[in-house]
């Protein structure tokens, strides 16, 4: 069929998105983004209490992160709202200099957000080995776990039939149908047992008072001077840096889940879009939260950019127009569609005994180290870079090892030949030097690079120390077999490393 042949209102289903043409996708992302906002309202309340801002500050943050990172960011189907991770970064700042400068800062880490967006700091993501990513994701499920932990201690008895309750819906009803997401049944159903029956349990409402209005934009109630910027920077720049970290190791998650690839540097400079944005509306600033991500990709079953969006805007709808429902809403409901999801996170796989056993010692080392540091910290950030630095050291000492040395002698006793296995850099070249033999050798050596590479000035500067070995017993050197980018290198830096030419 020709081009000519279709019709223009084929050709417009062809530019529409996937959920307006597919009714089942489109209910599948409707009732996600209802659920996602949901669990959003008590999650925006506590990170408000630790950033030390009122609650709807909270919420609007959430509210301006998901509509605005639904239409600029990279990753579909992934959740951005106000996250503990950026609340403890702020809070100090909060509680020092006042509310106006937070929002400032808010701003200035989406400024600090695009700029690191635009000149690749995404690209840095391919340096994170799996382990780290496995450890990551672990570590992400317990901290998700334990959160919930506090909403079960020193509570009435009847939040643990509830909870129990809860996780049996979501386990058993989608064995029924998943046409409707089985946390949304568990939410309807134990808030209309809780109120019917007029149990008293702590709900969505006992966390704070919802907002009743829209937020409105304007500029941050600081002094526009050069001391607010060097007030703020710091916490901009951490803010920026946790929020980003957070956002590209999630959407790496997705993108695993999913087996669909992302634009990681469209997601770095639409992070901080929604965090300008967030932060001109008076929001706390956030970033991608994996909880609610999980929530809508993999218990949802989301896949679109809709659910994202209405995320965002079912989350003002709930809090403005259904107000006193929601706040009726137990929070062992929430709790337990929450627990579900950190079980549903957590990879089994990589613990068990069958895996453990046929995996590196380093990598289970990297993955422990991870994990450990996350939840002792409670901070992702700093277990990803604890993890991948691990790991590189670990990989370092072991290709430090494979530069080997061999010897041939030729016949008539005149000449040596030194053949170097493995690759040159800093942590192997300095084994090198110690395997030659500088007294009892030839007068004329031959040092076969045929089968390595050089990588930095380290190894340019162990081959220059054999060669003034040599060259004090008047003996002479000769290296060979140099690839083009070993021989650039060693030919821009030999005899400039010393001082002594």
């Amino acid at each position: 069929m020709s081009s000519a042949a279709v019709s223009p209102a084929a050709r417009l289903r062809g530019l529409r998105p996937d959920w307006l043409n597919n009714p089942k996708i489109w209910r599948t992302e409707v009732l996600a983004g209802l659920v996602v906002a949901l669990a959003l309202i008590p999650e925006a309340i506590s990170f408000s209490i630790i950033a030390g801002v009122d609650p709807a500050i909270g919420l609007f943050a959430s509210f301006t992160m998901a509509v605005t990172i639904s239409v600029v960011g990279g990753r579909r189907a992934m959740i951005s709202a106000a996250t503990g991770a950026v609340a403890l970064v702020i809070a100090p700042l909060n509680r020092e200099h006042g509310f106006g400068y937070l929002v400032a800062a808010v701003i200035l880490a989406g400024v600090f957000q695009v700029v690191l967006g635009a000149v690749g700091v995404a690209k840095l993501m391919r340096f994170v080995p799996r382990s780290v990513m496995v450890g990551f994701v672990n570590a992400l499920a317990i901290l998700i776990f334990m959160a919930q932990v506090p909403e079960m201690h020193d509570v009435p008895w009847a939040v643990y039939p509830l909870i129990v309750g809860g996780l049996a819906l979501m386990v058993f009803f989608p064995k029924v149908t998943k046409v409707i997401p089985a946390p949304l049944v568990s939410i309807v159903i134990l808030t209309v047992i809780t109120v019917a029956a007029g149990i008293s349990v702590p709900t969505v409402g006992d966390k704070g008072a919802l907002p009743s209005s829209l937020p409105t934009p304007g500029l941050p109630d600081v002094p526009f001077t050069l001391d607010t910027v060097t007030t703020i920077a710091p916490y901009a720049l951490a803010m920026a840096l946790v929020g980003l970290m957070e956002s590209l190791m999630t959407a790496k998650l997705v993108d695993d889940i999913t087996d669909t690839r992302s634009n990681k540097t469209r997601e770095s400079i639409g992070q901080g879009i929604a965090n300008i944005v967030t932060g001109f509306f008076g929001g706390m600033g956030g970033c991608a939260m994996i909880g609610q991500t999980m929530i809508n990709v993999r218990v949802s079953g989301a896949r679109t950019r809709l659910s994202t969006f209405l995320a965002g805007a079912f989350l003002m709808v709930l809090c403005i127009v259904f107000g006193p429902v929601v706040s009726d809403i137990p929070m062992a409901a929430l709790v337990a569609v929450m627990v579900m999801v950190s079980f549903a996170t957590f990879d089994w796989h990589s613990i068990a005994p069958k895996t453990l056993k046929r995996m590196p010692a380093g990598e289970i080392t990297v993955m422990a180290l991870t994990v450990a540091v996350v939840v002792a910290t409670h901070n992702l950030a700093i277990g990803v870079v604890v993890g991948t630095i691990t790991a590189m050291v670990i990989f370092a000492k072991r290709v430090a090892h494979l530069a080997e040395v061999t010897t041939v002698v030729d016949p008539d006793g005149s000449t040596v030949v030194y053949r170097v296995t493995g690759e040159l850099f800093f942590a192997s070249s300095n084994d090198l030097v110690t395997q030659f033999n500088y007294a009892t050798d030839p007068g004329k050596v031959v040092i076969d690079l045929s089968d390595t590479h050089i990588w930095d000035a380290s190894s340019v500067a162990a081959l220059d120390a054999i060669e003034n070995k040599y060259a004090q017993r008047g003996k002479e050197v000769e290296i060979i077999g140099l690839n083009r980018p070993s021989a650039q290198i060693h030919q821009k830096l030999s005899g400039e490393l010393t001082g002594s030419h």
